[in-house]
């Protein structure tokens, strides 16, 4: 048996970040930056107030205060969208809203707050030509200057970034409607086995039914690629084979099948995958899925391929320690680790193979600490151990028996 990290070091050293694409400003979330972003305008593009209240000269008001007020002329007033009609001199002030760019003369802003208006009310002073300011304010105060937040010719996002909410927001504030960003993986995916039945077929004597390709291609959306879902192929030369080759001319970036790559399988999957490319069959020091294949499909061009096992919770458990950082990796990722948190063991623990062990785990708020427990059954057929689980406590392989109360490092799936 090989390790994990050198079976997921050899794969990954089979991928590379994909080439770039264009895509619409809200398509590219999620997706990762293939150029530098270089701002052409400021960010704000103007001179405007940070605040309500009255554009002014600070000089004028440098000695004002609640016992001493300054009386200034209203002259005006601009809303946000719209620029002043006149300047602001000497002995006046100019109603300003948030965002409305900053009159000629202005340099500071009071907000109403701090204003006779504030204090009396807007129905009181209102049609007033005069208005009292209650504070001194130094230039700039209230201010927000042209270029404060990105300024022309900047870097404001380089290459590699991932792009997430605020990042398409500051994508918006510089005019982009569209950036290059990797493209998304588009991953074929295979079940194999006579056993497999399709979702709307009835069930029969020796049956199951296929959850491989669909957990399976919902992992690849939830990862970022493109999964082309290619059916089940059965237990023979001549329909494996035309499933290969059928994902092989849709042009995908990487294989994954499930099932037909341990011990004790038909060899007709390993002839086939052998006789459309070249292959490693492993066992990997880990549980579950210890067997696993990984190769090379000659078509068009050369496709990774991926075999998966084909226990239901063994192949989610592989792909998430091998597709996904090669999903990652060609979506131009770099950080493949998932979340961890401590967490106090709720019960024993035992770890009685030789292997690295992921334990599913369901952890929770207790009072003032975090909890894991183990979601039940743990046995490699039992998909339901993954679907209540929102992490996995993985015991390394040396160790035989993790004890309650124990405080674990816990790799986080999801968390809310």
């Amino acid at each position: 048996m090989i390790s994990v990290e050198d079976a997921r070091n050899y794969i990954l050293k089979h991928f590379a970040p994909l080439e770039a694409e264009r895509v619409n400003l809200l398509d590219a979330l999620n997706r990762v930056l293939a150029e530098d972003v270089i701002a052409e305008m400021n960010v704000p593009p103007f001179n405007n107030s940070a605040m309500d209240g009255y554009a002014m000269r600070a000089e004028d008001i440098a000695h004002a205060s609640r016992d001493h007020p300054v009386a200034l002329q209203v002259i005006g007033d601009v809303a946000a969208g719209y620029t002043a009609t006149r300047a602001v001199e000497p002995g006046t002030a100019m109603r300003i809203m948030t965002g409305a760019p900053m009159p000629p003369g202005a340099d500071t802003v009071v907000r109403f707050e701090e204003t006779s208006e504030g204090v009396q009310g807007r129905a009181a002073t209102k049609g007033r030509d005069t208005v009292e300011i209650l504070v001194a304010m130094k230039r700039g105060d209230n201010e927000r200057a042209a270029g404060e937040d990105i300024r022309a010719g900047q870097i404001v996002l380089p290459r590699g970034t991932v792009v997430r909410a605020a990042e398409i927001g500051v994508l918006a504030s510089i005019g982009k409607n569209q950036v290059a960003t990797h493209r998304r993986p588009r991953v074929a995916i295979l079940a194999t086995g006579d056993e497999l039945v399709a979702l709307d077929e009835p069930i029969a004597p020796g049956k199951i039914r296929n959850s491989n390709e669909y957990s399976n291609a919902a992992a690849v959306l939830q990862a970022g690629g493109i999964p082309i879902r290619l059916g089940i192929a059965r237990d023979n030369i001549a329909d494996l084979t035309a499933k290969i080759r059928a994902g092989l001319n849709a042009d995908a970036d990487l294989f994954l099948t499930s099932a037909g790559v341990s011990v004790g399988d038909y060899d007709i999957v390993k002839d086939v995958l052998n006789a459309e490319g070249a292959m490693h069959f492993w066992q990997v020091k880990m549980k579950p899925g210890k067997p696993l294949a990984f190769g090379i499909l000659r078509g068009k061009k050369e496709v990774p391929l991926l075999g998966l096992p084909g226990n239901p919770v063994s192949a989610l458990i592989s792909f998430e320690t091998f597709a996904r950082p090669a999903i990652l990796t060609m979506l131009g990722k770099t950080n493949f680790a998932r979340p961890t948190v401590r967490a106090i063991l709720d019960e024993d623990v035992e770890n009685s193979s030789d292997r690295r062990n992921f334990i599913r785990v369901r952890v929770e708020q207790r009072d003032d600490q975090l909890i894991a427990r183990t979601t039940g059954e743990q046995g490699s057929g039992v998909l339901t151990s993954v679907s209540k689980a929102n992490g996995l406590l993985v015991v390394p392989e040396n160790v035989t028996r993790v004890r309650a109360g124990t405080s674990v490092e816990i790799q986080m799936l999801d968390w809310n």
